[in-house]
């Protein structure tokens, strides 16, 4: 009976302890994103709200947040938010190889965007491929 108890304890611990860490990692994203979008002159709070903060990244990046549905598209999708990613590097005055960081690391990468030097220039176009 105390075996039975003790096991259960673990896993509410073990629960418990993924929450906290779920919990932590959306807030560190939601003040990371605060400080991209307030950078590019666009209110903090739309960072909290799923589809929203998506809207508003490709608006940064792109001028038109419309065109984060084309992420929806199947196989064109993945190609679209890896542009995306280069694009948002270089409305920040950053390089391609900073985009691919932000695709692969951007746990790293968007906080070092969001707090460092870099300032916002101007949105880009989906179909401009000068880097």
């Amino acid at each position: 009976m105390e075996q039975n108890i003790d096991s259960e304890m673990l896993v509410y611990s073990n629960i418990l302890s993924y929450l906290i860490v779920i919990l932590a990692v959306f807030v560190f994203s939601v003040i990371v994103y605060w400080k991209i979008f307030t950078k590019a002159g666009e209110d903090g709070w739309k960072s909290m709200i799923p589809i929203y903060n998506s809207y508003t990244l490709y608006k940064i990046t792109y001028g038109n947040g419309l065109l984060f549905l084309l992420t929806l598209i199947p196989g064109l999708g993945f190609f679209i938010e890896l542009k995306q990613k280069f694009d948002l590097a270089k409305v920040y005055g950053k390089g391609i190889g900073f985009g691919i960081g932000i695709f692969f690391l951007g746990i790293i990468f968007l906080p070092i965007l969001a707090f460092g030097s870099s300032e916002y220039q101007e949105e880009t176009s989906l179909f401009n491929f000068n880097y």
